[in-house]
């Protein structure tokens, strides 16, 4: 696994200086500098900018059984070591990949070497990805709120934020997905290349009810709650604006309708695009940033995929901001309702030529009157159980599920198939228990006045949290060591400066840019 860092470490350990150079294709001011570098750690009194990019080159630390075995070295202590014509400069070589872990050793060489010379001075092999150097970056540039009105009032208010007037509960279904999204994030990311206790996490977390809240399985299906609010308020929406226009879908009302859902999403949108890509070049990262730069930096490539909400449909490697893709869904999505209430209504208006009064249309009905009245009487209690009962295999069934087979599985393919239109199904039961007067204590629960505020600022909390969660783990000069408390910790923390900083990006950037209604 570090083979190839042996290989550098004894170039540099084991020769007073290169003197070969056919056979390596290096700079001729990265060589000098190099044998500088080599000559003086070579010393009897090494000199000290020497010492200190030596021992900032990454080194194997404890626990490697449990999932320590990237070596990050030290950053900081790279940079700060300036000899007599060259600074340190940190570089990642990035080793074999286990999984969806891909592993690596920090390094320091000098900084007049390029990407291509520290290649070579590893001996990197061509089918491994490239090694990372922390180069200063360009400024990529901010955008700036170009509005400031007051919407704080607006924001805080307890009357509910849900267009089209009711529906009080879905505040507080939205507010607690959003939870669940985030506490999910929190213990996803640092899981991709910085715990020092990868195996341990696997065993303990996929084995533990926490697991729920954590990492993949169950936690997504968050995401498939938001996209059935989105389609309720859609339909909703369109419906409502048919209503006013004398029950007439015309073309302007249809991009009209789109050009309210743009007006919504994009400017944080864009703007929290911004915000991270000027992060990249701003910030001083530790070494566990560079996993997350390349998929960031595609930015670079295909911004205009999130300006066109098409996103989504690019490689998710090439995707800006990847967690950005479900806006370009929802927006897809959005842009179907106005087909399919289209067809509805064009449905309804044929519906007494064609169906009302032919006789194998009628029994039907007449079956299901007699089971509805049998029902009736049961309805709550039922309904509740089937509900409640679903959700819970669906969560459940995870822990069951979770190990890849070898062979095609009828049940992995049922789960895979079905879990998320049987979740959204248990959901909108939810919904419609509590519209409908058979809520109980969740009803009340769910239609809290709590829940409004935060669902007013939702749309940022999703923006914006997955920066915080970046930016903690690319400070990080050492390994993140998982434990339950502590990732609790790194839950809440993120919650607070999410819910912070979303109120006022909401004031500043979301609100000014509505179109009035």
């Amino acid at each position: 696994m570090i083979l190839h860092l042996v290989a550098f470490l004894l170039f540099v350990g084991g020769r007073g200086a290169v003197e070969n150079t056919q056979t390596l294709t290096v700079s001729q001011r990265c060589l000098e500098d190099t044998n500088t570098f080599l000559r003086e750690i070579n010393q009897d009194e090494p000199k000290g900018y020497a010492v200190l990019m030596y021992d900032a080159f990454g080194k194997v630390g404890s626990n490697v059984v449990g999932g320590n075995t990237n070596q990050p070295g030290l950053l900081q202590q790279c940079r700060s070591a300036h000899g007599p014509s060259f600074s340190g400069q940190y570089c990642q070589v990035f080793l074999l990949k286990q999984g969806r872990v891909q592993h690596f050793v920090g390094i320091c060489v000098p900084d007049s070497c390029e990407k291509d010379d520290v290649q070579t001075l590893v001996l990197y092999d061509s089918n491994h990805p490239t090694q990372t150097c922390a180069l200063q970056s360009r400024v990529y540039g901010c955008l700036q709120a170009i509005s400031i009105q007051k919407t704080t009032q607006g924001i805080f208010s307890t009357s509910t934020s849900i267009p089209v007037g009711g529906y009080a509960s879905l505040n507080g279904i939205r507010v607690l997905s959003l939870l669940w999204i985030i506490c999910g994030h929190s213990a996803q990311f640092p899981v991709i290349n910085s715990l020092d206790n990868y195996k341990d996490w696997r065993k303990t977390v996929e084995s533990s009810p926490f697991y729920v809240l954590t990492i993949s399985g169950p936690v997504f299906m968050a995401v498939d709650t938001f996209l059935l609010l989105g389609g309720l308020l859609s339909a909703r929406s369109l419906l409502g604006s048919i209503n006013k226009a004398e029950d007439k879908l015309s073309l302007s009302l249809v991009g009209n309708y789109l050009l309210k859902r743009i007006t919504r999403i994009q400017p944080l949108h864009l703007f929290i695009m911004c915000l991270t890509i000027g992060l990249i070049s701003l910030v001083k990262w530790g070494p566990y940033w560079f996993p997350f730069i390349d998929t960031v930096m595609d930015c670079k490539t295909y911004w205009w995929a999130n300006l066109l909400l098409i996103s989504n449909l690019l490689p998710v490697h090439e995707i800006c901001i990847p967690w950005t893709w479900y806006l370009s869904l929802d927006f897809q999505c959005y842009a179907t309702t106005p087909l399919l209430v289209y067809l509805y209504r064009l449905t309804s208006e044929n519906y007494v030529l064609y169906y009302y009064v032919k006789p194998y249309t009628r029994y039907g009905p007449f079956l299901i009157g007699i089971l509805t009245g049998i029902y009736l009487t049961w309805q709550a209690a039922l309904g509740w159980l089937c509900c409640l009962s679903l959700l819970a295999l669906l969560v459940g069934l995870p822990y069951i599920l979770k190990e890849t087979p070898a062979n095609p599985s009828v049940p992995h393919a049922l789960y895979q198939g079905l879990h998320r239109p049987l979740w959204a199904l248990a959901v909108t039961w939810i919904i419609l228990a509590c519209e409908e007067g058979y809520g109980g204590f969740i009803k009340r629960f769910l239609s809290l006045t709590f829940w409004v505020p935060l669902s007013n600022i939702s749309f940022a909390c999703y923006l914006i949290h997955p920066v915080f969660i970046i930016l903690y783990i690319g400070f990080q000069e050492t390994p993140i060591h998982y434990t339950d408390i502590n990732f609790m910790y790194l839950f809440l923390g993120h919650l607070v400066l999410t819910l912070a900083v979303s109120y006022m990006l909401t004031v500043l950037v979301e609100k000014p840019y509505l179109l009035p209604k």
